[in-house]
């Protein structure tokens, strides 16, 4: 496999004509005429054995999620989305069709949001990494939203449902009997396909979000952050999250809690966000508007900290993914 000759034939399909590139793969570095006054960068890193399994992805699948998760994060900002470089580490057992593989299913997704693949580069390694980093846009930072706007009184709202990707893991790694079929591929998809929720992210933020992020650890873990940064605690309600149809099923299963999938597996990819309670109606509408659902799940208190809460009024203690430990949740994997 000749490095130079792969980077041809990446480029052939990666390339999409874009007035906003001026100079894109190829050279020493790309050329872009920024298609808003400010620009939002995003960098994520996905590390095979710590993020995925070859023996349970496909390249194609791999290529596609990889960019749709960095794209969540331009989502979670209410920005739209602009370019995207990936750099991949290729170890010795993959070669020139997989990795092509991997270029067509990112770039794919890259084609349906109107997002151009500028560039990016390889390298041999001991482990398969994909390292990508993409660049969104919004005309004023007053269009943009942060994790630190939410104040106290503001409801805490999510958007679509919940523990879908952890669910889609488990039948990967696990392989429960019983399972419908229908509902095991829905699982499936949410987990190995999912969905950067760029409309709706420009929508909540124009409607007035006070603060957002995408749901890529876990609620428990990703409201923690929000919490971090805005200075405050919240209260989630755990009988008010939205279940992802089949996902109790898939838990029952494999023995596991579906709330330790809803609130703590992670990548999910939806958006999380606090809004006050006198916008709720301009929030739904926006949702409805692009294609997605609202459900209030908690509300912003004063202090700090994340209380998740039973229905009974008990504090249960849930983790969502830590990148850093060997193991974290029930889907994660070993």
């Amino acid at each position: 496999m000749n490095e130079f000759d792969l980077l041809r034939k990446i480029r052939e399909r990666v390339a999409r004509p874009d007035d906003r590139v001026l100079v894109a793969a190829g050279d020493d570095a790309a050329v872009v005429r920024p298609a808003g006054s400010v620009s939002v960068t995003s960098v994520d890193i996905f590390v095979e054995g710590v993020h995925f399994r070859l023996v349970t992805t496909s390249l194609r699948d791999l290529g596609h999620k990889c960019l749709a998760a960095s794209l969540s994060d331009i989502a979670a900002m209410g920005a739209t989305g602009g370019e995207a470089y990936l750099a991949v580490g290729l170890p010795d057992h993959l070669g020139e069709r997989e990795t092509l593989e991997l270029a067509e299913g990112a770039a794919a997704l890259a084609a349906e949001h109107g997002v151009t693949i500028c560039g990016g580069d390889l390298t041999r390694a001991d482990e398969l990494f994909v390292a990508v980093t993409v660049v969104g846009y919004a005309e004023a930072t007053d269009r943009l939203v942060t994790r630190g706007g939410a104040r106290a009184g503001d409801l805490v709202g999510v958007t679509g449902a919940l523990g879908g990707s952890g669910a889609g893991l488990i039948l990967l790694e696990r392989k429960p009997p019983g399972i419908d079929i229908q509902a095991g591929e829905r699982l499936l998809d949410r987990h190995l396909r999912p969905r950067p929720l760029l409309e709706a992210g420009r929508a909540l933020a124009a409607a007035g979000v006070s603060a957002m992020l995408d749901v890529s650890d876990g609620v428990a873990s990703d409201l923690e952050r929000l919490c971090e940064q805005s200075g405050v605690g919240v209260e989630v309600q755990l009988d008010a999250l939205p279940v992802d149809e089949g996902v109790a099923e898939v838990a029952a299963a494999a023995g596991v809690d579906q709330l330790d999938l809803a609130a703590g597996a992670g990548e999910d990819y939806e958006l999380l966000f606090t809004a006050p309670p006198a916008r709720v109606a301009e929030m739904e509408a926006a949702a409805e508007q692009a294609g997605v659902t609202v459900t209030w799940i908690g509300v912003v208190r004063e202090g700090e900290g994340v209380r998740l809460l039973a229905a009974d009024g008990t504090e249960r203690r849930l983790q969502g993914w830590d990148h850093l430990a060997r193991r974290s949740g029930p889907a994660a994997p070993a």
